[in-house]
């Protein structure tokens, strides 16, 4: 693997002889589906995920977010098109007649006035400044369709680290059990062993303070289970009291053995973040050009036609009609400096999102590069745990055999015990440390959001970059 640390990284890491110990193959140029947690082949983990993608509230609202960019965009278009206005006023006059002669025909001081009118106001994009706004907008949309789909990236990511946080966490549970019972059967044979005098009251006491001192352990443990469990009922859409139905143990998942590493150049277009950014920093280039065209002339076009009568039979009768062409261009020549400092402010704002964009850029190749340099070490770490954990067990067992006929003293039994103690937890943590690596290789690596089936549907390519029209999700 190139392209994600100075030197070429291996294409394979080391096994272990345990669960979640297989070899894992990094296939380079391999694509990445969206349905990435299915590699665990846990049914568990596939139907919690298909639940939470369809009862978690954030999914919605980053829809709603969605179509309201998209109106938005639909808004911004309005401004190509001339505003037509209707009208209809109707009037009772008098006529002052002592100073003015009858407004009527007829001569009578009291007439009525009625008018329609239709008014049309247009103006013209002559230095663009409507067209880089709806650039703007677009740009916005975009932006929030790519945060869309990181939102269900964030979330499937969430909901799988939850279930592999459950799966460490019982396994610790379980390592945390055994130790106890070894710390327990340790003092009744101290105990057997000080009846005939064999053992000192103070190696008893000492024993029980070591067995006390494990299950403080276990109340922790618990409570992180509990509140694991919390999440995940959260994550599925449920009220604390809603339970999930789907339980996680290390036994029941499967760890991916073929990895797809996808190529350097293809990280900008499918991260989902990066994409943000980029429309971000497209949306900041339009509003340069919105600002410019402020500072130059604003030209409008605004004809009228209407009809004037003193009875609403008469409207459309002869010499009632009337209209007008009103053309105008305005331009600034004083403003205190406002629309330069909004320029240059506009100007600012480029600069700030690209150094964003750049930045995110770099976070995402940094990301790629964690985790598979974490895998690699996960896989050293698994192996150099599961031989610790064996020596560990075999020299407790023996030590305890020892013990029971006097060829050991307690210092050496204690030892032992706390050995065997650190190597079961570690190994259990190297475990679920490999499974949480894996998930976040993939995303990392876009979480193939691409490939998800309204995505593909709307024809837009992460990885050739192609942009689809904008349509509501």
């Amino acid at each position: 693997m190139t392209g994600f640390a100075p030197q070429p990284l291996p294409t394979v890491t080391v096994a272990a002889a345990t669960n979640g110990g297989a070899a894992q193959h990094f296939l380079s140029g391999r694509d990445v589906p969206f349905d990435w947690w299915k590699a665990f082949k846990c049914p568990n983990l596939d139907s919690l995920v298909e639940r939470s993608l369809r009862a978690n509230p954030t999914i919605e609202g980053a829809k709603a977010a969605l179509r309201q960019a998209h109106e938005m965009t639909l808004s911004g278009w309005g401004a190509f098109f001339p505003t037509v206005q209707g009208s209809f006023t109707a009037s009772g006059n008098k006529t002052a007649t002592g100073s003015l002669s009858p407004a009527s025909a007829s001569g009578n001081p009291y007439y009525g006035l009625y008018t329609t009118q239709l008014g049309i106001a247009y103006s013209p994009d002559v230095f663009g400044g409507t067209r880089r706004t709806v650039e703007s907008l677009q740009a916005q949309e975009d932006m929030q369709r790519f945060e869309t789909e990181a939102t269900y990236i964030t979330l499937v990511s969430n909901v799988v680290a939850a279930a592999l946080l459950e799966a460490s966490t019982r396994a610790q549970i379980d390592a945390t059990h055994d130790i106890i019972d070894v710390e327990r059967k340790s003092l009744d044979i101290l105990r057997n062993q000080q009846k005939f005098g064999y053992a000192m009251a103070i190696d008893a006491a000492a024993q029980e303070a070591a067995l006390a001192a494990v299950e403080q352990t276990l109340p922790p443990l618990q409570k992180q289970l509990e509140q694991t469990r919390d999440l995940i009922r959260a994550l599925a859409g449920n009220l604390p009291n809603e339970d999930a139905k789907e339980t996680f143990t290390l036994a029941c998942l499967h760890l991916p053995e073929d990895l797809p590493v996808s190529l350097p150049s293809s990280i900008v277009e499918q991260r989902p973040d990066v994409r943000a950014a980029e429309e971000q920093l497209h949306s900041a280039s339009a509003n340069v050009g919105v600002a410019v065209a402020a500072m130059l002339p604003q030209i409008t076009l605004t004809p009228f036609i209407g009809n004037a009568s003193n009875s609403i039979q008469g409207m459309l009768g002869p010499g009632t009609g009337f209209w007008s062409l009103i053309g105008g261009a305005s331009q600034t020549l004083f403003d205190g400096g406002i629309l330069l400092h909004k320029k240059r402010a506009a100007e600012e704002a480029l600069v700030e999102a690209a150094t964003q964009y750049r930045g995110t850029v770099i976070t995402a190749f940094q990301n790629v590069a964690d985790t598979l340099h974490a895998l690699l070490a996960d896989a050293d770490a698994l192996q150099a745990a599961v031989l610790a954990e064996h020596a560990a067990k075999v020299t407790l067992d023996m030590t305890l055999k020892q013990q029971q006929v006097g060829y050991v003293n307690y210092l050496a039994l204690l030892s032992a015990e706390q050995a065997y103690q650190t190597a079961e937890i570690n190994l259990v943590q190297a475990q679920a440390a490999r499974f949480g690596d894996t998930a976040s290789l993939f995303q990392a690596l876009g979480g193939g959001w691409w490939n998800r089936k309204e995505v593909a549907m709307r024809g837009e390519d992460g990885q050739n970059g192609d942009r689809a029209p904008a349509t509501h999700p």
